[in-house]
């Protein structure tokens, strides 16, 4: 007889795990896979890459009729069903085991899509399949793109090397990027060294054998580091450690993939990189891409030179010591950038932390989007990557149908993404009723969000409504597969949407039990943000410009490159400093296209100006949710731009911002 007690737990059990099924079928797409071990990838894998040859091999002999651009974009649905989740948990899984067999699986995925790209039959079917509308043609034109720049019109020597390269730069892409994710760097300090660094920060963090405590680089660490330390030594023996991140190996593997790219551009009969991959972009070009930086440059020189004057003074004050005896280096900037916010605007971005707990300012941002866009968000138990992944259904607020699935990672651990980010898994199609799935991945503070920190969640979550809100006919359109120029736009636009007190009063409808910011601090923080803007926009041309210089004709060392240009702003290049090997964008998918953060920032400001008056207005949320986000890449940018804004797009507001 089966003891009473242990049957009750186990029917409990039983209980517990139908209602735990029961929650996760409320996502309106599939379960999120589970990968216990590197044996689930490697299957998984394996069975993916079969049957999409499978499948590649029937789309190949299919006629080409009225329903073969509906069979190409189920081919792409399968795809992002397949590879897209492994390529994910490789930058999230905690089992570095797990991580690694996704890497291996991602470049057996890579070498899949760059001879896909190269398919000759599918090409010549997909230019001359029957098209109905602008949507087909469309996908037709940008369809044709992706195989074009996959090398499949080019002569069959120049064809099989193309494919070589972008297999060997997927390769260098992920190497760097892992160097950076599995670095685990750790800084030891005394507790009299961190002086002015909040004790939550580092109270419970843990100590060496000489009773020192340890901090990583993550953001939670890093920041109130460099923006607290009293001691300067402190905070140069964090920035050095963050700045050199990735090490002289990441500096050797984008020389390589800046090698690489210039070689797989001159295929196609480009002298560069930059024009090459502009060509299909807003930007168009590499020349427009430079007028346009330097707009910005000569607009915010004569701000980022005072913002130094500033901050030498501050130091000077601080120490105790004369102007002239005085030099600010980049492990101070942060540092006394804050300390005169906090004098002048008395603004501490720390004081924000008890008004905002990460869990509360994660359904604060969701409930923006609630009363902006008329959805709801409704958190699902269900088993993803790491217990403390969240998962969310998004569903139509008047209607009830549901939209899409949403997963939420918020805190730092080891091996995780270091940085803020989303990953679209999954896009919309109401071809076949398909919704999309995104994954937010931020590592912040459990103590709490400072103001920056809300923003950068709001600029986040941006991204993942880009997807979630999608209502495309095909898959490959959705969401954020726009020109890459603008993908930052619709994220960038609610940045602002934290400076604002009406918004921000959002958060009592979600914790009644949090304080809410005081109208002053708010204030505070409104004429604060103004202060060294000529130095923030100086840093984001900087980056900008170095990206475009790397990757044009001349292929030059990328540390002497970025010690050249770093060395000719106000605060100079710290020799030993290699910034290059951690800028994982430009290594990444932002290669000669870093430039496009500043640009679609202008076209986000433009955005704005439709929510002036009220940002939270249903009914401009409601039109911004269907021409601009429920169209996705079904458009072109510039078109989606100016239905929504009743007229063509310019950079009043971006520029007027900068001068003001």
């Amino acid at each position: 007889m089966m003891n009473n007690t242990k049957h009750r737990l186990l029917v409990l059990a039983g209980l517990l795990a139908l209602q735990a099924a029961a929650q996760a079928s409320q996502l309106p797409g599939p379960a999120f896979p589970q990968y216990k071990d590197a044996a689930a990838v490697k299957a998984a894998c394996d069975s993916g890459l079969s049957a999409a040859k499978q499948r590649l091999q029937t789309l190949q002999s299919r006629q080409v009729d009225a329903g073969w651009l509906a069979a190409y974009d189920d081919f792409y649905a399968f795809q992002e069903d397949t590879q897209y989740p492994i390529e994910f948990v490789l930058n999230v899984h905690p089992d570095k085991a797990v991580r690694d067999a996704a890497q291996a699986c991602s470049l057996r995925w890579a070498d899949f899509s760059s001879s896909f790209n190269q398919n000759e039959k599918l090409y010549k079917a997909l230019k001359r399949a029957p098209v109905k509308d602008d949507i087909d043609r469309e996908l037709v034109r940008v369809g044709s793109g992706v195989f074009e720049d996959g090398g499949v019109a080019l002569p069959p020597a120049k064809r099989k090397r193309a494919k070589q390269l972008a297999d060997q730069l997927a390769e260098l892409t992920q190497k760097f990027e892992k160097n950076i994710r599995d670095a685990g760097i750790k800084v030891s300090f005394t507790e009299a060294e961190l002086k002015g660094v909040p004790e939550g920060v580092w109270k419970k963090a843990p100590r060496d054998a000489e009773g020192k405590v340890v901090l990583g680089v993550d953001y939670p660490s890093y920041v109130p580091v460099i923006q607290g330390a009293e001691i300067e030594a402190t905070r140069e023996r964090m920035w050095r450690a963050k700045v050199n991140e990735g090490g002289q190996a990441n500096l050797k593997l984008l020389a390589e993939i800046e090698a690489k790219r210039l070689e797989y551009a001159k295929l196609f009969g480009f002298s560069n990189y930059v024009d090459f991959n502009l060509r299909r972009r807003m930007a168009k070009d590499g020349a427009t891409a430079w007028r346009f930086l330097n707009d910005v440059k000569s607009t915010v020189t004569e701000g980022e030179r005072a913002d130094l004057v500033e901050l030498r003074r501050a130091k000077a004050e601080h120490l105790g010591q004369s102007l002239e005896a005085t030099q600010v280096q980049r492990w101070d900037a942060t540092f006394y950038t804050e300390r005169i916010r906090k004098q002048r605007f008395s603004v501490d971005q720390e004081a924000f932390r008890p008004y905002f707990p990460p869990q509360e300012s994660l359904a604060f941002s969701m409930r923006v989007i609630e009363k902006l866009m008329g959805v709801r968000y409704t958190r699902v138990d269900a088993p993803l990557w790491h217990p403390e992944a969240q998962a969310y259904a998004v569903s139509d607020a008047a209607s009830g149908k549901p939209l899409a699935t949403m997963y939420v990672d918020l805190y730092p651990r080891e091996g995780k993404y270091n940085h803020a980010a989303v990953w679209p898994l999954r896009s919309s199609s109401t071809r076949i009723e398909r919704t999309p799935t995104a994954a937010l991945v931020v590592n912040f503070d459990r103590q709490g969000l400072t103001l920056d920190e809300v923003e950068t969640l709001l600029h986040e979550l941006g991204h993942a409504v880009h997807n979630n809100l999608s209502k495309t006919r095909y898959a490959s359109q959705g969401g954020t597969a726009v020109m890459h120029d603008f993908v930052e736009a619709p994220s960038q636009m609610l940045e602002d949407w934290v400076y604002d007190k009406k918004v921000l009063k959002l958060m009592q409808e979600v914790c009644a039990a949090c304080k809410p910011v005081p109208d002053a601090m708010v204030d505070q923080a409104v004429a604060a943000k103004e202060f060294a803007k000529g130095s923030f926009y100086g840093r984001q041309y900087l980056y900008a410009s170095y990206d475009l210089a790397l990757f044009g004709a001349d292929k030059p060392e990328p540390l002497p490159l970025w010690a050249k240009l770093e060395g000719a702003t106000p605060l100079g290049h710290v020799p030993g400093s290699m910034f290059p090997a951690g800028f994982a964008h430009i290594a990444g998918g932002y290669g000669a296209g870093y430039y496009g953060y500043l640009w679609s920032l202008v076209l986000a400001m433009d955005l704005r100006t439709a929510f002036k008056d009220d940002k939270l207005s249903p009914v401009t949320g409601q039109r911004y949710r269907d021409i601009v986000l429920g169209n996705g890449g079904q458009k072109p940018a510039p078109e989606l731009v100016r239905e929504f804004l009743g007229r063509e797009s310019n950079s009043k507001a971006f520029f007027d911002y900068l001068r003001k």
